[in-house]
């Protein structure tokens, strides 16, 4: 069983405040740690009211000021809504303050709607330039040179790692040419898990930060004491994800017992695509589930998503998980 880690969202319930949110993911942060997992991301997103985690580096430095071992990230940035050189200070910053437990995963996707990148004033064609901007960013990050007269400080020479995240077979190709770690989120869009893994590792050059291809793969998982019981808890997530395909804005809801009184037939085949990597169950299902995972995949680190409403609930479901993981061969 390859290294877990987790991705916090700082997802708002209803009933609650933002405020709480980001207390929930610092405390699963320091839970997490103690529980053995390698690292915690959370990722940019922007004009969301169920997330909290659009000014990534502020909430990384929440949850790393908290935690003492655990690696703490952006899983990820959405580089083209930045200056490269601006992401180099603030992640330069975070690994001066909390040195040997940073992570940069880069994305190339807004993270939001068409009206809010007019808010971020970023220009739509920025994509188009996401690989020069990872070099650039790469660059400000290593150890300055004599005559460079544009220096990341705090930054330069940090070499904080990078990362290159995906949800199609674009990242991997890039991860591979520039021979970097690579994340697949299959917790949202596994339809080209199989294939980005394939062009990834076929097409790998190894590089100064990365001698061998390193795939970690992000899955939904929640567990629970019984799988009727998972099940129920699931629905939370069910509902988001139908929420998503309706272009309706509420915060996490709490679970029900009907989903299918929830979504109609056309939204539960769109939701249900996207969550077509899941595993639910009891302790047995998910050791079940992970190890069909792994051995489909090869992964080198699993990422674990469990979306749960209940806080107390939620951290029993990644704890669960952590037991799970631990007690299986390693490899």
């Amino acid at each position: 069983m390859p290294p877990i880690s987790l991705l916090e969202l700082g997802r708002v319930r209803e009933g609650s405040d933002r405020r709480t949110a980001l207390d929930d993911a610092r405390a699963l942060a320091c839970a997490a740690e103690s529980w053995g997992y390698r690292r915690i991301w959370v990722a940019e997103h922007h004009n969301m009211p169920i997330v909290t985690t659009a000014a990534t580096s502020l909430v990384i430095a929440h949850l790393a000021a908290a935690t003492r071992t655990i690696r703490v990230g952006a899983g990820g940035i959405m580089l083209p809504n930045h200056a490269p050189y601006v992401i180099a200070e603030q992640f330069g910053t975070l690994e001066t303050l909390f040195p040997g437990r940073i992570d940069l995963g880069l994305g190339r996707a807004p993270g939001t709607d068409q009206l809010t990148l007019r808010a971020l004033r970023r220009d739509p064609s920025a994509s188009d330039h996401f690989p020069q901007d990872v070099l650039e960013l790469q660059a400000f990050l290593a150890p300055a040179q004599p005559d460079q007269r544009i220096e990341a400080v705090p930054g330069s020479g940090t070499q904080v790692p990078l990362w290159i995240l995906g949800s199609s077979l674009y990242g991997a190709q890039l991860a591979a040419e520039l021979g970097l770690p690579y994340a697949f989120a299959a917790h949202f869009a596994p339809q080209a898990l199989d294939a980005a893994l394939q062009i990834y590792r076929e097409r790998f050059k190894p590089s100064a930060q990365l001698q061998r291809p390193y795939a970690l793969v992000s899955a939904n998982v929640i567990a629970a004491p019984t799988d009727a019981e998972a099940k129920f808890l699931a629905t939370s997530q069910q509902m988001s994800f139908a929420d998503h395909v309706r272009n309706r804005r509420r915060l996490t809801q709490p679970p029900i017992a009907d989903i299918e009184s929830y979504w109609t037939p056309q939204e539960k085949a769109h939701a249900s695509q996207m969550l077509a990597c899941s595993i639910v169950g009891s302790p047995a299902t998910v050791r079940d589930g992970l190890q069909a995972l792994v051995e489909r995949t090869r992964a080198d680190e699993l990422m674990i998503v469990s979306d749960v409403f209940d806080p107390a609930l939620r951290q029993r479901s990644f704890r669960m998980i952590a037991e799970i993981a631990g007690a299986l061969p390693a490899g």
